[in-house]
C-alpha cells in the first residue's frame, strides 16, 4: 500500500518538474517559448502535449487561464515542421476577438518557422478574406459561420486535405446555435485526421459532438469541477438598482490606478454605461456584438496597450481574451447563466497573477447569485463599503445620466432619421476621450471626489 501512495507521490512530483523538452517539443519551439517568457509548462500543457503528439484525439477541460491555448498551438506547429502542408489545421472558435488572439499565438509561437496563419470571421469582406485563402495558409482560424460561407461560395477553397481540427471553448460554439455549421463543416472535412476539443465546460452538446467527432479520444479533466483561480479575490456588493451607477463610480475611484473589465448583460447598457463613465472624465472604452470589426479590434487595442484603463464589454470579451493586466473584474450586471460568471471572471488572475472580481446583486439578482455561490461551491463575503460616502455621489451621477439620456434619446432620433449627428461616434470611438457634448455642459459642475 505504501509502495502505491509513494508511486502516486512521486510521479505528482514528476509532473511538476517537466520542461517544455520533456513533453516532446523540439528545441526549435522551446526556444520560441521561452522567448516568450513561458519558462514551464502549465498543468493542461503538461497532460495535453504528449498525448496530441502520440497521434490521440484529446478532450481538454481546464479553468480558463490555464493556458489551453498553447496546449493544442504547439503539437501543431510541430506537426507542421516534420511535415509541411498548406492547409494543415483548422481552429474554430466562438467569437471574432478569441479568433484574432488564437491566431497572434501561431503567429508569436510559428514565426521562426514562417508559418501562415489566416483569420476566417465575420465582419470583413468576403473578397478580401477570398484572395488570403487563395494564398493557401497553413492554418485557418475561423468563427463557425463565415467558415461555411467560404466553403459554400468560395470557387476552388475546400478542406479536403486537412490533418488537424480543432474547437476552442466548444461549449460557447454549440450554446451561440453553431451546430448546423459544425456539421456541414465535419461532413467536408476528412475523416482521417486529429480532432481536439478544449473547452472550460463540459456540456452534453459538447458530450454529444464528441461522440460524432472524435476517435477513442483520452480525456484531460484539470479541474473535476467548475473553479476560479485560487489567486482571485471574489466579493460581491449588494445594493438598490437605482444606485447601481452611484456604486460603479465609488469603486473606480476608490481602486482608481487599477485597470478594469466591466461586464454588462446587453449592448445598450454597455454604451449607456461607457458615455457615462466618459463624461465623467474616466478612460473608459466600450466592446460590444454591434459594433463594426476593425471598431473591436480597436478597442481591444486600445485597453491592451493601456491607452485606455476601462473595458466595459458584453459577454463578448468574457472568454479566451487574455490581457494580463486587468486587475479588476466587475459585474455591472449579474450574469445570466452561472458558468458565464466563471469565464468573466477569469480574464483577472491570470497566469498566476493575483486579481480582484466584485459582483452587483441587486434586489432582483438574488436568485442567480445563489446559482452562481452553489456552482463555485463557496459563499463570497461582502465588499465593504460606507454608504454615506458612496452617497455623496449620487447628485453628481444624476445629472450626468440626465444628460446622457438626453444624449442617447438625440443618437436614436438621428439614426432613424438617417441623418448622422457628429457626437454620435462617442459611441464607438473615443479617441480623444470625446462624449464632448455632454462634457461641455458638465463644465464647472464637476468636483473631484
Amino acid at each position: 500500500m505504501s509502495n502505491t501512495i509513494d508511486n502516486i507521490y512521486n510521479k505528482s512530483k514528476n509532473l511538476e518538474r517537466l520542461t517544455w523538452e520533456d513533453l516532446g517539443i523540439v528545441e526549435l519551439l522551446c526556444q520560441a517559448c521561452k522567448d516568450l517568457k513561458w519558462n514551464a509548462p502549465t498543468k493542461i500543457q503538461k497532460e495535453a502535449i504528449p498525448l496530441t503528439l502520440q497521434g490521440k484525439d484529446v478532450i481538454g477541460l481546464a479553468e480558463t487561464g490555464s493556458g489551453k491555448t498553447a496546449a493544442f498551438v504547439l503539437p501543431i506547429l510541430q506537426g507542421l515542421l516534420e511535415k509541411p502542408q498548406r492547409y494543415f489545421a483548422l481552429i474554430l472558435t466562438p467569437t471574432r476577438e478569441l479568433a484574432f488572439q488564437i491566431s497572434e499565438q501561431f503567429e508569436a509561437l510559428g514565426c521562426s518557422i514562417g508559418v501562415k496563419c489566416v483569420v476566417v470571421v465575420g465582419g470583413i469582406d468576403m473578397m478580401t478574406q477570398a484572395l488570403m485563402l487563395a494564398k493557401k495558409p497553413h492554418i485557418i482560424v475561423a468563427t463557425p459561420g463565415r467558415l461555411v460561407d467560404h466553403l459554400e461560395n468560395t470557387k476552388g477553397f475546400n478542406l479536403r486535405s486537412l490533418k488537424f481540427l480543432v474547437m476552442d471553448e466548444a461549449d460557447r460554439i454549440l450554446n451561440m446555435d453553431f451546430e448546423v455549421e459544425v456539421d456541414k463543416i465535419l461532413r467536408v472535412i476528412p475523416r482521417e485526421r486529429r480532432t481536439l476539443l478544449f473547452s472550460a465546460t463540459m456540456t452534453k452538446k459538447v458530450h454529444k459532438l464528441q461522440r460524432a467527432s472524435l476517435q477513442n479520444p483520452v480525456k484531460i479533466e484539470v479541474s473535476t469541477k467548475y473553479q476560479t483561480v485560487e489567486k482571485l479575490k471574489q466579493y460581491y456588493v449588494f445594493i438598490p438598482i437605482k444606485f447601481k451607477d452611484v456604486y460603479l463610480v465609488h469603486l473606480l475611484n476608490e481602486l482608481s490606478g487599477n485597470s478594469f473589465m466591466i461586464f454588462c448583460s446587453t449592448c445598450n447598457n454597455t454604451i449607456r454605461t461607457s458615455l457615462l463613465l466618459r463624461s465623467l472624465g474616466f478612460m473608459a472604452v466600450p466592446l460590444h456584438g454591434q459594433m463594426s470589426q476593425n471598431k473591436r479590434i480597436a478597442a481591444l487595442t486600445k485597453f491592451k496597450a493601456k491607452n485606455r484603463s476601462i473595458l466595459i464589454s458584453t459577454d463578448v470579451a468574457s472568454r479566451g481574451i487574455d490581457i494580463p493586466h486587468v486587475d479588476v473584474v466587475i459585474n455591472f450586471d449579474i450574469p445570466m447563466h452561472s458558468k458565464d460568471y466563471i469565464h468573466r471572471v477569469g480574464r483577472t488572475a491570470r497566469a498566476g497573477r493575483s486579481g480582484i472580481a466584485i459582483t452587483f446583486v441587486t434586489q432582483y439578482d438574488v436568485e442567480l447569485y445563489q446559482r452562481i455561490e452553489h456552482l463555485i461551491g463557496k459563499e463570497l463575503p461582502e465588499y465593504k463599503t460606507e454608504e454615506d460616502e458612496v452617497m455623496i455621489l449620487q447628485d453628481r451621477i444624476a445629472e450626468a445620466q440626465r444628460l446622457i439620456k438626453m444624449e442617447l434619446k438625440d443618437i436614436e432620433e438621428n439614426k432613424k432619421s438617417g441623418k448622422k449627428k457628429k457626437q454620435s461616434r462617442d459611441i464607438e470611438d473615443d479617441d480623444t476621450e470625446q462624449s464632448v457634448g455632454i462634457r461641455k455642459r458638465m463644465k464647472g459642475k464637476r468636483k473631484k471626489y
